[in-house]
Protein backbone atom coordinates (compact mmCIF):
# COMPACT_ATOMS: atom_id res chain seq x y z
CA UNK A 1 0.00 0.00 0.00
CA UNK A 2 1.34 3.55 -0.88
CA UNK A 3 0.29 6.95 -0.25
CA UNK A 4 0.60 9.55 -3.20
CA UNK A 5 0.13 13.31 -2.75
CA UNK A 6 -2.56 14.94 -4.71
CA UNK A 7 -2.44 19.19 -4.45
CA UNK A 8 -5.45 21.27 -4.71
CA UNK A 9 -5.72 25.01 -4.73
CA UNK A 10 -8.84 26.15 -2.80
CA UNK A 11 -9.56 29.55 -3.70
CA UNK A 12 -12.79 31.24 -1.77
CA UNK A 13 -12.13 29.73 1.66
CA UNK A 14 -12.38 32.41 3.63
CA UNK A 15 -16.47 32.36 3.72
CA UNK A 16 -18.39 30.36 5.95
CA UNK A 17 -19.12 27.45 3.82
CA UNK A 18 -15.53 27.11 2.03
CA UNK A 19 -14.03 27.11 5.41
CA UNK A 20 -16.12 25.28 7.32
CA UNK A 21 -17.28 22.47 5.23
CA UNK A 22 -14.74 22.19 2.58
CA UNK A 23 -11.73 23.35 4.52
CA UNK A 24 -11.89 22.10 8.07
CA UNK A 25 -14.57 19.49 7.79
CA UNK A 26 -13.83 17.73 4.79
CA UNK A 27 -9.98 18.48 3.57
CA UNK A 28 -8.43 18.27 6.61
CA UNK A 29 -10.46 15.72 7.60
CA UNK A 30 -9.54 13.76 5.22
CA UNK A 31 -5.56 14.39 5.79
CA UNK A 32 -6.67 13.50 9.71
CA UNK A 33 -7.93 10.24 8.69
CA UNK A 34 -4.84 9.21 6.24
CA UNK A 35 -6.08 10.22 3.17
CA UNK A 36 -8.25 8.87 0.58
CA UNK A 37 -8.22 5.18 0.29
CA UNK A 38 -8.35 3.35 -3.54
CA UNK A 39 -10.20 0.37 -4.81
CA UNK A 40 -6.51 -0.96 -4.53
CA UNK A 41 -5.77 -0.30 -1.22
CA UNK A 42 -3.76 2.58 -1.97
CA UNK A 43 -4.23 6.08 -0.03
CA UNK A 44 -4.50 9.26 -1.62
CA UNK A 45 -3.52 12.14 0.64
CA UNK A 46 -4.94 15.95 -0.24
CA UNK A 47 -2.01 19.00 -0.20
CA UNK A 48 -3.93 21.98 0.13
CA UNK A 49 -2.70 25.59 -1.40
CA UNK A 50 -4.93 28.33 -0.11
CA UNK A 51 -5.33 31.28 -2.70
CA UNK A 52 -6.97 34.27 -1.98
CA UNK A 53 -6.61 38.36 -2.14
CA UNK A 54 -5.73 39.13 1.01
CA UNK A 55 -2.30 37.95 1.88
CA UNK A 56 -2.77 39.08 6.03
CA UNK A 57 -5.39 36.60 5.91
CA UNK A 58 -4.99 34.00 3.76
CA UNK A 59 -1.44 33.64 6.10
CA UNK A 60 -3.40 33.57 9.15
CA UNK A 61 -5.51 30.98 8.10
CA UNK A 62 -3.21 28.51 7.00
CA UNK A 63 -0.84 29.05 10.13
CA UNK A 64 -4.68 28.52 12.09
CA UNK A 65 -5.12 25.52 10.48
CA UNK A 66 -1.64 23.99 10.35
CA UNK A 67 -1.32 24.21 6.14
CA UNK A 68 2.05 25.07 5.04
CA UNK A 69 1.02 26.85 1.60
CA UNK A 70 -0.95 29.92 0.97
CA UNK A 71 -1.13 32.57 -1.51
CA UNK A 72 -2.66 35.73 -3.68
CA UNK A 73 -1.24 34.59 -6.82
CA UNK A 74 -4.03 32.39 -8.81
CA UNK A 75 -1.89 32.53 -11.89
CA UNK A 76 1.11 31.37 -10.22
CA UNK A 77 -0.49 28.82 -8.52
CA UNK A 78 -1.99 27.06 -11.95
CA UNK A 79 0.67 27.35 -13.50
CA UNK A 80 2.40 24.62 -11.08
CA UNK A 81 2.17 21.07 -12.58
CA UNK A 82 2.41 19.49 -9.21
CA UNK A 83 -1.26 20.90 -8.43
CA UNK A 84 -3.67 19.37 -10.34
CA UNK A 85 -7.09 20.35 -8.80
CA UNK A 86 -9.02 23.54 -8.78
CA UNK A 87 -11.54 24.42 -6.20
CA UNK A 88 -13.62 27.86 -5.73
CA UNK A 89 -15.83 28.73 -3.30
CA UNK A 90 -15.95 32.44 -4.06
CA UNK A 91 -18.87 34.61 -5.36
CA UNK A 92 -20.97 33.02 -7.89
CA UNK A 93 -20.08 36.11 -10.64
CA UNK A 94 -16.58 34.93 -10.29
CA UNK A 95 -17.31 31.81 -10.59
CA UNK A 96 -17.19 31.01 -14.43
CA UNK A 97 -14.32 33.10 -15.27
CA UNK A 98 -12.32 31.39 -12.77
CA UNK A 99 -13.18 28.05 -13.54
CA UNK A 100 -12.71 28.76 -17.23
CA UNK A 101 -9.17 29.90 -16.35
CA UNK A 102 -8.18 27.06 -14.51
CA UNK A 103 -9.69 24.27 -16.93
CA UNK A 104 -7.40 26.17 -19.76
CA UNK A 105 -4.26 25.54 -16.97
CA UNK A 106 -5.59 21.85 -17.45
CA UNK A 107 -6.67 21.48 -14.13
CA UNK A 108 -9.68 19.41 -13.39
CA UNK A 109 -12.16 21.58 -11.27
CA UNK A 110 -14.71 21.24 -8.41
CA UNK A 111 -16.87 24.29 -7.27
CA UNK A 112 -19.66 25.54 -5.14
CA UNK A 113 -23.12 26.07 -6.59
CA UNK A 114 -24.60 27.98 -8.48
CA UNK A 115 -21.73 27.63 -11.53
CA UNK A 116 -22.95 30.82 -13.05
CA UNK A 117 -25.55 33.62 -12.24
CA UNK A 118 -27.32 32.67 -15.78
CA UNK A 119 -28.04 29.51 -18.13
CA UNK A 120 -25.54 31.25 -20.70
CA UNK A 121 -22.45 30.99 -18.97
CA UNK A 122 -23.65 27.87 -17.19
CA UNK A 123 -23.63 25.98 -20.17
CA UNK A 124 -20.74 27.54 -21.61
CA UNK A 125 -18.45 26.66 -18.70
CA UNK A 126 -19.87 23.35 -18.32
CA UNK A 127 -19.40 22.43 -22.37
CA UNK A 128 -15.97 23.69 -22.09
CA UNK A 129 -15.42 21.25 -19.07
CA UNK A 130 -16.76 18.59 -21.25
CA UNK A 131 -14.66 18.83 -24.10
CA UNK A 132 -10.97 19.62 -22.30
CA UNK A 133 -10.95 16.00 -21.00
CA UNK A 134 -10.82 16.79 -17.56
CA UNK A 135 -12.47 15.73 -14.41
CA UNK A 136 -15.17 18.30 -13.42
CA UNK A 137 -17.78 18.45 -10.49
CA UNK A 138 -19.99 20.74 -8.02
CA UNK A 139 -21.20 20.47 -5.07
CA UNK A 140 -24.78 19.04 -4.40
CA UNK A 141 -24.64 18.46 -0.65
CA UNK A 142 -28.23 17.94 -0.07
CA UNK A 143 -28.18 14.49 -1.32
CA UNK A 144 -25.71 13.30 1.27
CA UNK A 145 -27.89 14.03 4.03
CA UNK A 146 -28.35 11.35 6.26
CA UNK A 147 -32.16 12.81 6.43
CA UNK A 148 -32.86 12.59 2.70
CA UNK A 149 -30.45 9.13 2.14
CA UNK A 150 -33.05 7.68 4.61
CA UNK A 151 -35.87 9.26 2.38
CA UNK A 152 -33.74 7.38 -0.94
CA UNK A 153 -33.58 4.45 0.74
CA UNK A 154 -37.48 4.22 1.45
CA UNK A 155 -38.29 5.06 -1.82
CA UNK A 156 -35.47 2.61 -3.47
CA UNK A 157 -37.40 -0.54 -1.04
CA UNK A 158 -40.36 0.86 -2.76
CA UNK A 159 -41.89 2.09 0.10
CA UNK A 160 -44.14 4.90 -0.92
CA UNK A 161 -45.76 2.52 -3.34
CA UNK A 162 -47.04 5.16 -6.38
CA UNK A 163 -45.23 8.52 -5.49
CA UNK A 164 -47.96 11.41 -5.31
CA UNK A 165 -46.43 14.82 -3.68
CA UNK A 166 -43.67 16.74 -2.12
CA UNK A 167 -43.50 19.56 0.19
CA UNK A 168 -40.67 20.87 1.08
CA UNK A 169 -40.10 23.76 3.69
CA UNK A 170 -37.37 25.52 4.09
CA UNK A 171 -35.64 28.50 5.59
CA UNK A 172 -35.22 30.33 9.10
CA UNK A 173 -35.72 34.01 10.14
CA UNK A 174 -31.98 36.12 9.56
CA UNK A 175 -31.66 38.79 11.62
CA UNK A 176 -31.89 42.40 9.50
CA UNK A 177 -29.21 43.80 11.65
CA UNK A 178 -29.98 46.41 13.96
CA UNK A 179 -31.52 44.44 17.11
CA UNK A 180 -28.85 41.31 16.46
CA UNK A 181 -26.01 40.34 14.59
CA UNK A 182 -26.56 38.88 10.92
CA UNK A 183 -26.06 35.73 10.21
CA UNK A 184 -25.76 35.84 6.71
CA UNK A 185 -23.24 37.99 4.31
CA UNK A 186 -25.20 41.20 3.23
CA UNK A 187 -24.59 40.13 -0.32
CA UNK A 188 -27.27 37.52 -0.37
CA UNK A 189 -29.62 40.58 -0.11
CA UNK A 190 -28.11 42.35 -3.07
CA UNK A 191 -29.58 41.39 -6.66
CA UNK A 192 -26.64 43.14 -8.30
CA UNK A 193 -23.75 41.19 -5.48
CA UNK A 194 -25.16 37.72 -6.93
CA UNK A 195 -27.91 37.81 -4.30
CA UNK A 196 -31.86 36.12 -3.95
CA UNK A 197 -33.06 33.47 -2.33
CA UNK A 198 -33.99 31.93 -6.22
CA UNK A 199 -30.18 31.70 -6.96
CA UNK A 200 -29.34 30.19 -3.96
CA UNK A 201 -31.97 27.44 -3.40
CA UNK A 202 -33.48 26.66 -6.80
CA UNK A 203 -30.12 25.03 -7.60
CA UNK A 204 -30.53 22.44 -4.81
CA UNK A 205 -33.88 21.69 -5.61
CA UNK A 206 -33.30 20.97 -8.84
CA UNK A 207 -30.79 18.10 -7.72
CA UNK A 208 -32.78 16.96 -4.67
CA UNK A 209 -36.43 16.93 -6.91
CA UNK A 210 -34.39 15.24 -10.23
CA UNK A 211 -32.71 12.40 -8.29
CA UNK A 212 -34.87 11.36 -5.55
CA UNK A 213 -38.34 12.24 -6.66
CA UNK A 214 -38.65 12.62 -10.55
CA UNK A 215 -37.25 14.74 -13.58
CA UNK A 216 -38.52 18.37 -13.39
CA UNK A 217 -41.04 18.98 -16.30
CA UNK A 218 -42.18 22.59 -15.39
CA UNK A 219 -42.23 25.22 -12.39
CA UNK A 220 -44.98 27.98 -11.34
CA UNK A 221 -43.29 30.24 -8.76
CA UNK A 222 -43.74 33.47 -7.04
CA UNK A 223 -41.33 35.59 -4.50
CA UNK A 224 -41.06 38.57 -2.59
CA UNK A 225 -38.71 40.92 -1.04
CA UNK A 226 -40.36 40.99 2.46
CA UNK A 227 -37.38 42.69 4.07
CA UNK A 228 -36.88 46.09 2.53
CA UNK A 229 -34.01 47.22 4.80
CA UNK A 230 -31.21 45.61 6.71
CA UNK A 231 -27.65 45.98 8.11
CA UNK A 232 -24.69 45.12 6.68
CA UNK A 233 -21.25 43.60 8.21
CA UNK A 234 -20.29 47.05 9.03
CA UNK A 235 -23.95 47.97 10.80
CA UNK A 236 -24.69 50.19 7.95
CA UNK A 237 -28.23 50.02 6.58
CA UNK A 238 -28.73 49.24 2.79
CA UNK A 239 -31.84 48.28 0.26
CA UNK A 240 -32.72 44.94 -0.41
CA UNK A 241 -32.89 44.74 -3.87
CA UNK A 242 -32.60 40.77 -4.08
CA UNK A 243 -35.85 38.37 -3.45
CA UNK A 244 -35.91 36.66 0.00
CA UNK A 245 -38.54 34.41 -0.24
CA UNK A 246 -39.28 32.19 -3.06
CA UNK A 247 -43.12 29.99 -3.32
CA UNK A 248 -42.43 27.50 -5.90
CA UNK A 249 -44.95 24.33 -7.42
CA UNK A 250 -43.08 22.04 -9.83
CA UNK A 251 -44.56 18.84 -11.94
CA UNK A 252 -42.29 16.21 -11.94
CA UNK A 253 -42.06 12.86 -14.15
CA UNK A 254 -41.57 10.21 -11.43
CA UNK A 255 -39.15 7.54 -11.35
CA UNK A 256 -42.15 4.79 -12.69
CA UNK A 257 -43.74 7.59 -14.96
CA UNK A 258 -46.02 8.63 -12.69
CA UNK A 259 -47.22 12.55 -12.21
CA UNK A 260 -45.42 14.01 -9.03
CA UNK A 261 -46.32 17.77 -7.69
CA UNK A 262 -43.69 19.42 -5.38
CA UNK A 263 -44.58 22.05 -3.90
CA UNK A 264 -41.07 24.17 -2.21
CA UNK A 265 -40.88 27.16 0.19
CA UNK A 266 -37.50 29.09 0.83
CA UNK A 267 -37.56 32.13 2.87
CA UNK A 268 -35.24 33.86 5.16
CA UNK A 269 -38.33 35.71 6.44
CA UNK A 270 -39.86 32.40 8.37
CA UNK A 271 -39.98 31.47 12.01
CA UNK A 272 -39.57 27.63 12.47
CA UNK A 273 -42.54 25.76 13.89
CA UNK A 274 -41.59 22.04 12.42
CA UNK A 275 -39.10 19.54 12.77
CA UNK A 276 -35.84 21.05 11.41
CA UNK A 277 -35.28 24.01 9.16
CA UNK A 278 -35.45 22.03 6.32
CA UNK A 279 -38.01 19.20 5.65
CA UNK A 280 -39.29 16.60 3.16
CA UNK A 281 -42.60 15.60 3.81
CA UNK A 282 -43.33 13.00 0.79
CA UNK A 283 -46.48 11.15 0.11
CA UNK A 284 -47.40 7.90 -1.95
CA UNK A 285 -49.84 5.11 -2.21
CA UNK A 286 -48.66 2.79 0.32
CA UNK A 287 -46.56 5.33 2.69
CA UNK A 288 -45.46 8.50 3.48
CA UNK A 289 -42.32 9.87 5.43
CA UNK A 290 -40.49 13.30 6.44
CA UNK A 291 -37.12 13.82 6.44
CA UNK A 292 -34.83 16.74 8.17
CA UNK A 293 -31.08 17.35 7.49
CA UNK A 294 -30.31 13.90 9.83
CA UNK A 295 -33.68 12.20 11.18
CA UNK A 296 -36.66 11.17 8.75
CA UNK A 297 -39.79 9.28 9.95
CA UNK A 298 -42.48 7.02 8.19
CA UNK A 299 -45.96 5.90 8.27
CA UNK A 300 -46.96 3.27 6.21
CA UNK A 301 -50.67 2.61 4.71
CA UNK A 302 -51.70 0.02 7.31
CA UNK A 303 -50.34 2.48 10.48
CA UNK A 304 -52.32 5.53 9.25
CA UNK A 305 -54.62 6.43 11.95
CA UNK A 306 -58.39 7.56 11.30
CA UNK A 307 -58.96 10.88 11.79
CA UNK A 308 -61.77 12.50 12.61
CA UNK A 309 -62.56 16.23 11.59
CA UNK A 310 -64.83 18.26 14.37
CA UNK A 311 -63.75 21.75 14.35
CA UNK A 312 -66.42 22.30 17.47
CA UNK A 313 -64.00 20.22 19.83
CA UNK A 314 -59.76 20.62 20.40
CA UNK A 315 -58.00 18.00 18.94
CA UNK A 316 -56.91 14.92 21.02
CA UNK A 317 -55.00 12.99 18.87
CA UNK A 318 -51.53 12.78 18.83
CA UNK A 319 -50.11 12.91 15.28
CA UNK A 320 -46.61 12.95 15.46
CA UNK A 321 -46.87 10.22 17.81
CA UNK A 322 -47.77 7.76 14.94
CA UNK A 323 -45.07 7.90 13.04
CA UNK A 324 -41.86 5.29 13.04
CA UNK A 325 -38.03 6.59 13.46
CA UNK A 326 -36.57 5.41 10.36
CA UNK A 327 -33.11 3.95 12.31
CA UNK A 328 -29.42 4.67 11.36
CA UNK A 329 -28.19 1.56 10.24
CA UNK A 330 -24.90 3.13 9.40
CA UNK A 331 -22.58 5.76 10.59
CA UNK A 332 -23.21 8.97 8.03
CA UNK A 333 -20.14 11.42 7.60
CA UNK A 334 -20.10 14.64 6.81
CA UNK A 335 -21.83 15.27 3.55
CA UNK A 336 -19.44 17.66 2.18
CA UNK A 337 -16.40 15.34 2.77
CA UNK A 338 -18.07 12.43 0.84
CA UNK A 339 -18.86 14.46 -1.99
CA UNK A 340 -14.75 15.61 -1.95
CA UNK A 341 -13.60 11.79 -1.68
CA UNK A 342 -16.10 10.96 -4.30
CA UNK A 343 -14.50 13.41 -6.48
CA UNK A 344 -10.68 12.63 -5.41
CA UNK A 345 -11.40 9.08 -6.45
CA UNK A 346 -12.47 10.05 -9.81
CA UNK A 347 -9.88 12.30 -10.36
CA UNK A 348 -7.09 9.71 -9.32
CA UNK A 349 -8.65 5.87 -10.39
CA UNK A 350 -11.34 7.77 -12.95
CA UNK A 351 -14.02 6.43 -10.65
CA UNK A 352 -17.82 6.56 -11.74
CA UNK A 353 -18.90 10.02 -10.97
CA UNK A 354 -22.56 11.88 -11.67
CA UNK A 355 -22.24 14.88 -10.17
CA UNK A 356 -20.53 16.98 -12.95
CA UNK A 357 -20.89 20.76 -14.14
CA UNK A 358 -23.58 20.27 -16.79
CA UNK A 359 -25.80 18.42 -14.05
CA UNK A 360 -24.77 21.66 -12.18
CA UNK A 361 -26.20 24.20 -15.22
CA UNK A 362 -29.47 22.28 -14.76
CA UNK A 363 -29.95 23.56 -11.46
CA UNK A 364 -29.25 27.44 -13.37
CA UNK A 365 -31.92 26.34 -15.70
CA UNK A 366 -34.63 26.04 -13.45
CA UNK A 367 -33.24 29.14 -11.85
CA UNK A 368 -34.15 30.82 -14.89
CA UNK A 369 -36.89 29.70 -15.40
CA UNK A 370 -38.34 29.75 -11.92
CA UNK A 371 -37.71 33.81 -12.35
CA UNK A 372 -39.24 33.88 -15.76
CA UNK A 373 -42.24 32.35 -14.30
CA UNK A 374 -42.22 34.88 -11.02
CA UNK A 375 -42.36 37.79 -14.01
CA UNK A 376 -44.84 36.29 -16.71
CA UNK A 377 -46.87 35.41 -13.73
CA UNK A 378 -46.96 31.80 -15.28
CA UNK A 379 -46.16 27.91 -15.49
CA UNK A 380 -42.85 27.50 -17.35
CA UNK A 381 -41.54 24.17 -19.16
CA UNK A 382 -38.40 23.09 -18.46
CA UNK A 383 -36.73 21.17 -21.56
CA UNK A 384 -34.05 18.40 -21.62
CA UNK A 385 -30.64 20.92 -21.06
CA UNK A 386 -28.21 20.22 -24.09
CA UNK A 387 -24.57 20.86 -23.44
Amino acid sequence: MSTQRLGIIMHGVTGRMGLNQHLVRSILAIRNQGGVTLSNGDKVMPDPILIGRNAEKMEALAKAHGIARWGTDLAAALANPDDTIFFDAGTTQMRPTLLAQAIRAGKHVYCEKPIATDLKQAVEIARLAEQSGLKHGAVQDKLFLPGLRKLDMLRRAGFFGQMLSVRIEFGYWVFEGDLQPIQRPSWNYRKEDGGGIILDMVCHWRYVLDNLFGQVQSVSCTAATHIAKRWDEAGQPYDCTADDAAYATFELKGHQGEKVIAQVNSSWATRVRRDDLVTFHVDGTHGSAVAGLTDCRAQSRVTTPRPVWNPDTPQTMPFFDHWQAVPDTQVYDNGFKIQWEHFIRHVVEDAPYRWTLPEAAKGVQLVEAALQSWQERRWVDVPALQI
